[in-house]
């Protein structure tokens, strides 16, 4: 799959997710074998650019190509110029987030409270896709509301708007992340336009992603939650897409390597004190599965220093190593 002139190989995507989709978090996901992971959604206010947090969203030195920004908001013209900002600082691709469901997203009629405003879409793909000259591509949901399901209308828009490739999540807004994700809207989006189409929603393993690529017909699957805490699920994904066949799961050494390749990251990108505080979520999401999580996370909550980090996961991977020994 092509977007623009990048190939988007494997064809297994990082669904950009508010407070995880980090710098330290995307370069790992592409280490471990994601086609493409696009940033956190970046606001389209420009009152917020010289805030540490948008700066540290608009960090990409060291990052493997291609790079991807995400951008929120409902102005049109801001919408553009953060574009224009974002090219400047680095990207190679810009989406267009049309698919948050949060409230106070939605409340400034951002995210997927857009799919409600045709006209207002239709003026955002125009401006953001002329504004910058790397290519454009637009993250949905399929409608607002079971009553009001419109991805194969905004998808039709986007297409003759310019847009590159499009992602649909399989749920609208009213639903949130609850029930479970339908694959027909997706169908019928694929079937309405040419562009790449990228299918979302409830992909949580190898036979998952292939399953929904059959049912369809997407050019490429998006991991959100399932990436969080096995980051290698895209290598396991792109294996079986290409081969059919399964990698076995990564050893406890392999993911006590991993986590703490993670948590140095972290540390370094944001500091001792906020990346202690920002790892604690990681941690427990790695070791949600293991015996003692609990009381892990618990632990972990408490530490204050990257010391006291490195040294829980040591011990908590020592533990776990003597139990399958015995």
């Amino acid at each position: 799959m092509f977007i623009g002139p990048h190939a988007i190989d494997p064809p297994v995507l990082l669904a950009p997710m508010a407070g995880v989709t980090d710098k330290p978090f995307r370069v790992l996901c592409k280490r471990l074998g994601a086609g493409l992971c696009a940033s956190e959604m970046t606001t389209a206010d420009p009152r917020l650019r010289a805030t540490r947090k948008t700066r540290l969203r608009l960090d990409h030195e060291g990052e493997p190509s291609p790079i991807a920004v995400q951008i929120a908001g409902a102005d049109p013209t801001l919408l553009a110029d953060a574009a224009r900002h974002a090219v400047a600082h680095g990207a190679q691709i810009i989406d267009i987030n049309m698919g948050c469901p949060a409230k106070k997203v939605c409340r400034a009629w951002a995210g997927s409270a857009l799919l409600r405003d045709e006209p207002l879409v239709a003026r955002i793909l125009d401006r953001v896709v002329a504004a910058v000259p790397v290519p454009v591509t637009l993250k949905i949901r399929t409608g607002w509301s079971e009553t009001e399901r419109n991805a194969v209308a905004v998808a039709r828009m986007a297409e003759a708007s310019g847009i590159a490739a499009i992602a649909v999540h399989g749920r609208t807004r009213e639903q949130r992340y609850s029930g479970a994700a339908e694959y027909r809207t997706i169908r019928e989006v694929k079937s309405a336009v040419r562009i790449p189409v990228i299918a979302n929603g409830d992909i949580d393993c190898p036979a998952k992603a292939a399953e929904v690529l059959a049912q369809t017909g997407a050019d490429a699957v998006m991991v959100g939650r399932a990436a969080q805490g096995r980051p290698w699920i895209f290598r396991e994904i792109a294996h079986h897409l290409a081969t059919g066949g399964w990698l076995s799961p990564p050893t406890p050494a392999e993911v006590e390597a991993i986590l703490l390749e993670h948590l140095a990251a972290l540390h370094a990108f944001y500091g001792e004190a906020q990346g202690v505080r920002i790892a604690r979520k990681h941690l427990g999401w790695y070791c949600a599965d293991h015996p003692g999580s609990a009381e892990f996370r618990a632990r972990v909550n408490r530490a204050e220093s990257a010391s006291a980090q490195r040294a829980l996961i040591r011990a908590h991977f020592a533990t776990l190593t003597s139990q399958r020994a015995a």
